[in-house]
């Protein structure tokens, strides 16, 4: 890293350039491009598909969003985020009637909606909670506390009993070390329990059931943590779609989910230090379905939207004419995309693995909707057989005909290739970057004294 003021010279870029060993490495890489085949893959027309008229009268929309704030304390380096999670209620039977009547009432839309958030300020490096040992410490603590605190409704449980639902579906095989560095036990191994409880070692340090998520085992010390704020802020997001439909069920309310569609802003899938997250999600789904179809006959409609990323560029890249301009994929057609085309055209691989196998809850269509939006939509593995990508038939993406004809319903021409509830669900979490981190830097000089 160079000093301020500081520019690089042109003899590091002449001696990489010339060095054998560099020419040698890049003559033998190999960029794989996904080739797009002349003819498009086979696709499902919507009037192939068997309709039953199906709407939901609600539909609840997931986003979430965290800005990183410096903090001037005395130690270099000094970080806390700042994290929201929006849930938006929209009532979809006022939401067609205004919209039947355009020019639609803004003032009328905003009472069509209703959102809830889970809010919190996340330390990182070199900031800690009151008599914490370390940073990482404080992260752990305050992850674990606004996990217990959260709850759809009173008295039922909360976000932290659906959290040790899902623990328990976690293998023991997967082990991991403790995260205190100085702990004493011999082999320092992290021991699994529930809620609150101690290191066995001598040191008697307090350990949370959330700390099996592993995020403070990618935490910097010494500089940013966006990718750890990542990590908590899509654990709390799929977090809370399954507690709520868990306490949709534990109140007795399993009748109202065949009225009701739930989107996630984001794939369902669970990445990085918390993956194991993602297969016990998929058992806790297929669990709940279960229930729910013998209550009313129909399954989940659950579903991500992936807005970003190679599946959405491949996308674009299929929809493409020769010429380049778009328009080939037809409209209100899906294409069901199987495990051997991801590996051809998408992420090249050669692993006898099946993409997402260890983090994906769900399976990808690509959908182009009556208005010509591209939507990458991702539907729940909730019967054993969904999740067999070695075959992409319209049985294994549950509610595909409603979730198509929904998608249809949910257009958005406010920004490309959108859904309405979740530019709703984005409004509500959405904190703008630049002004976000003056305000919530101001805030912490003023609560922490800080000059």
């Amino acid at each position: 890293m160079p000093y301020p003021e500081e520019y690089a010279s042109y003899a590091p870029l002449r001696r990489l350039v010339t060095n054998e060993r560099v020419r040698e490495l890049i003559q033998h890489y190999e960029v794989r491009v996904g080739h797009i085949e002349e003819a498009l893959p086979s696709l499902v027309s919507l009037t192939d598909l068997d309709y039953g008229g199906w709407a939901p009268d609600y539909l609840i929309a997931l986003d979430g969003s965290y800005v990183p704030v410096q903090l001037r304390n005395g130690y270099p380096g000094a970080e806390m985020a700042c994290l929201t999670i929006a849930s938006v209620l929209l009532d979809m039977q006022r939401i067609g009637t205004i919209d039947a009547a355009r020019p639609v009432d803004p003032v009328q839309f905003r009472l069509a909606h209703g959102s809830e958030s889970i809010d919190c300020a996340l330390p990182g490096s070199n900031v800690v909670l009151d008599d914490d040992a370390t940073a990482d410490a404080s992260v752990r603590r305050v992850v674990y506390d606004v996990m217990s605190s959260a709850q759809m409704s009173q008295g039922q449980e909360t976000l932290l009993d659906t959290y040790e639902a899902l623990l328990a579906y976690k293998p023991t095989s997967h082990a991991q070390t403790c995260p205190y560095d100085d702990c004493q036990e011999a082999t320092k191994s992290y021991l699994r329990g529930s809620k609150l409880y101690e290191c066995p070692c001598a040191l008697r340090r307090r350990l949370h059931s959330t700390d099996a998520l592993r995020f403070t085992e990618g935490m910097n010390e010494g500089g940013g943590n966006g990718a750890m704020y990542a990590e908590i802020m899509q654990v709390l997001e799929r977090l809370w779609v399954v507690h709520m439909l868990r306490t949709f069920v534990a109140n007795g309310w399993a009748a109202s989910l065949g009225r009701l569609a739930i989107i996630l802003d984001g794939p369902l899938a669970v990445f990085g230090h918390p993956a194991w997250l993602g297969p016990a999600i998929e058992k806790e789904l297929i669990r709940i379905n279960e229930f729910v179809v013998r209550q009313t006959g129909r399954a989940l409609m659950l579903m991500g939207i992936e807005k970003s990323g190679p599946f959405v560029e491949h996308f674009t890249l299929l929809d493409q004419h020769e010429g380049g301009s778009l328009g080939r994929f037809p409209r209100q057609s899906a294409f069901l995309i199987d495990d051997a085309y991801i590996k051809r055209n998408i992420v090249p691989s050669q692993s006898s693995k099946q993409y997402g196998q260890d983090t994906y809850f769900g399976r990808k269509v690509y959908y182009k909707n009556a208005a010509g939006a591209r939507l990458v939509v991702v539907l729940p593995f909730l019967a054993p057989d969904h999740s067999h990508l070695s075959r992409a038939e319209a049985p294994q993406f549950p509610r595909l005909a409603d979730t198509l004809h929904l998608l249809d319903r949910l257009f958005s021409s406010r920004y490309e290739n959108a859904v309405a509830a979740l530019v709703a669900a984005h409004a509500a979490a959405a904190i703008p970057r630049h002004m976000g981190q003056q305000v919530f830097e101001r805030l912490a000089r003023e609560l922490m004294g800080t000059a």
